[in-house]
C-alpha cells in the first residue's frame, strides 16, 4: 500500500524524502483530457456528420438531417450534444485547475495536499465526464450536480 501512497506522490520514499510534486502531469492529463478526450470530432466522424467548413455548426445544423436520413439516431445525436457540452465545461475548468495548482506551490502548501487535491479533482473531473455523456434522463443528471459539489 505505501507504495500506491509513494506512486501517487501522496507520501515519500523515507522519513526524509519527501513526495515529489506531479502537477506537470496532472496538468497534462487535463488538457488533453479537455482538448482531445472529450472533444466531439472522432465522434461525429465515426457517425459521419464531420463537416469540415463548419464543425461548429454541425450538430446544430446538420444534426436533424443525419437523424432524418437514417445516419444517426436521435439518441446518438443526443449524446453526441452531450459530448460537445462535457468537452466545452472541461475546457471552461482548465485554467482553474491550472491557476490553483500553480497558487498551491507558489503559496507552499505541502506536496502531498497538492497530490491529494490534483488527484481528487481529477477523479471527480472524469467522473463527472462520464455522467454529463452516458446519463440521458433528467433525474439521473442530477448526479453531475452531486459530483460537482464534492
Amino acid at each position: 500500500m505505501s507504495s500506491l501512497l509513494t506512486t501517487l506522490g501522496l507520501q515519500g520514499t523515507g522519513p526524509l524524502t519527501p513526495p515529489l510534486s506531479h502537477t506537470s502531469g496532472y496538468i497534462i492529463f487535463h488538457f488533453l483530457f479537455a482538448y482531445a478526450a472529450l472533444a466531439s470530432r472522432l465522434p461525429k466522424q465515426y457517425y459521419g456528420i464531420d463537416h469540415n467548413v463548419s464543425p461548429r455548426e454541425d450538430i446544430v445544423k446538420y444534426g436533424p438531417k443525419a437523424v432524418a436520413s437514417g445516419k444517426v439516431t436521435q439518441k446518438q445525436l443526443n449524446m453526441l450534444k452531450r459530448i460537445e457540452s462535457a468537452h466545452a465545461n472541461s475546457v471552461e475548468h482548465f485554467p482553474m485547475f491550472v491557476g490553483a495548482m500553480i497558487w498551491a506551490h507558489v503559496a507552499g502548501l505541502p506536496t502531498t495536499e497538492i497530490n491529494a487535491s490534483a488527484l481528487a479533482y481529477t477523479v471527480a473531473r472524469v467522473a463527472y465526464a462520464a455522467a454529463y455523456i452516458l446519463v440521458e434522463t433528467v433525474k439521473l443528471s442530477q448526479l453531475r450536480a452531486i459530483n460537482s459539489k464534492l
